[in-house]
């Protein structure tokens, strides 16, 4: 069957799989032209969070970056409603593979049938999650960063996507005020994050070995190349637990150990994730 581009977008719902850190900051930027935005978690508690969040800070954003002032919310912890009509559904769970694979199952046999079907996903390609759907030309990795404050995001092929798909979201995403990059060519960690998981894995290293304090790389790091973003910072922003998620799927694809998984593992177990539980690599309280 041939897949048919949706219709009617600035009518119809955007529905966010996923209120965490990045779910929520999604959300935002999705809200910013005035249509229904619906954020479903498992945890009602944690949908109802992410659309405070976005109600709290959607003024400044629009402010900032314009848009529509007017926006409907909606918290679900059922996927079926959270999905109805929507024609934008983007994905922004946990970085465990299965998770995601049993998801894009129940989105493919769910959501609307012209739907667009994107995963937020940083270290897995949608490629890896597409063999229970029935769909995949209208599956794609849409691959967001710390939004609202960086807003690029990566728009990358599952090798079936629908090319119609990519000319839409590079034309649909700069109203959202995001920045669309096409990613050319299937790769593991896109673009920025396969130059980041270098300066990543090298910053837990020299703290995991003890040559270095975070304080003094994030310093460093700023005084020589002029950045407000440096990478123990940016890491607590991220969240421990994910950065731990991350680091040991590229350390499987690389079949070589991840050296600096003790000590994140120890940061983990006191309940330090960054700056969503108030302590990381820095103190947050």
């Amino acid at each position: 069957m041939t897949y048919t581009l949706p219709a009617d977008i600035a009518d119809r719902p955007i529905a966010v799989i996923g209120g965490g850190t990045l779910g929520r900051r999604i959300a935002l930027m999705l809200s910013l032209q005035g249509a229904e935005v619906r954020v479903y978690d498992t945890s009602l508690t944690v949908a109802r969070a992410a659309i405070e969040y976005v109600a709290t800070q959607r003024p400044r954003a629009v402010d900032e970056l314009g848009g529509n002032p007017a926006v409907r919310l909606a918290a679900s912890d059922s996927l079926v409603d959270a999905l109805r009509d929507s024609w934008l559904v983007v994905e922004a769970v946990p970085e465990k593979l299965g998770l995601k694979q049993a998801i894009f199952a129940d989105l493919d046999q769910l959501a609307a049938r012209d739907a667009v079907l994107a995963s937020s996903s940083s270290s897995f390609a949608s490629s890896e999650f597409i063999g229970g759907v029935s769909s995949p030309e209208r599956v794609l990795s849409m691959h967001f960063y710390m939004p609202p404050d960086v807003r690029s995001v990566e728009l990358m092929s599952s090798g079936h996507t629908d090319p119609r798909i990519i000319e839409l979201l590079m034309a649909e995403l700069p109203k959202y005020a995001l920045a669309p990059h096409w990613v050319r060519k299937q790769s593991t960690g896109f673009i920025f994050n396969r130059i980041w998981a270098a300066i990543k894995r090298e910053s837990l290293l020299v703290v995991a070995e003890g040559v270095a304090e975070p304080r003094d790389v994030d310093a460093l790091f700023a005084d020589l190349f002029k950045s407000e973003i440096t990478p123990f910072r940016f890491m607590d922003e991220v969240g421990l637990d994910v950065v731990l998620d991350i680091e040991n799927h590229y350390c499987e694809l690389a079949g070589v150990a991840n050296k600096s998984a003790p000590m994140l593992q120890e940061y983990i177990a006191k309940g330090w994730l960054g700056v969503k539980s108030g302590r990381g690599f820095y103190n947050y309280a």
